[in-house]
């Protein structure tokens, strides 16, 4: 909490430091008289303006470093799935005793790919892939892919509250 009181401090800042040189700006080119300030008095602002910029540097470069671990951790989070998703489908597809044909397969299926467009990627016929995915079903013990993805989500679903309550 104390952190965004802060950032919202240093672009207030910086708003106002911004407003001071513009309008200093404005006013010399449209020659609008005012009332004579005293250097002392300006070389104070300027310098506040110039912290005030220099803070608002520093939080910026802050918040860059910040987000970019933040982003380090989730593709390392999202690396690991990938490597749990696949040792769950590695240790399925023994369980079942797929062929090293109906994995690549089944890869495909999972993947969302067309009966069609596994056979051109494999170079075999529609039929063998049918045939293949009919096996497949037939050993997992689902009815078509649908089910077969829904076995793997729902594992995944099911160690998720176990991994979640071990942190807390």
């Amino acid at each position: 909490m104390n952190n965004r009181y802060f950032v919202a401090s240093v672009l207030v800042v910086q708003v106002l430091c911004a407003a001071f040189f513009v309008s200093e700006i404005v006013i010399s080119v449209l020659g609008l008289p005012i009332a004579p300030i005293s250097w002392t008095f300006v070389e104070l602002i300027e310098i506040g303006a110039a912290v005030g910029l220099l803070l608002g540097v520093i939080v910026g470069a802050m918040a860059l470093q910040q987000a970019r671990a933040r982003s380090a951790k989730a593709e390392e989070a999202l690396r690991r799935a990938r490597s749990a998703f696949r040792d769950i489908l590695d240790e399925r597809f023994a369980e079942w005793g797929l062929t090293p044909a109906e994995r690549d397969v089944a890869m495909f299926a999972i993947k969302g790919f067309s009966t069609q467009d596994i056979a051109d990627f494999r170079g075999v016929s529609e039929g063998t892939i049918k045939a293949q995915t009919n096996a497949i079903y037939r050993k997992a013990g689902v009815s078509g892919r649908s089910q077969l993805l829904s076995l793997f989500i729902d594992e995944l679903v099911e160690d998720e509250p176990d991994a979640q309550s071990s942190q807390a």
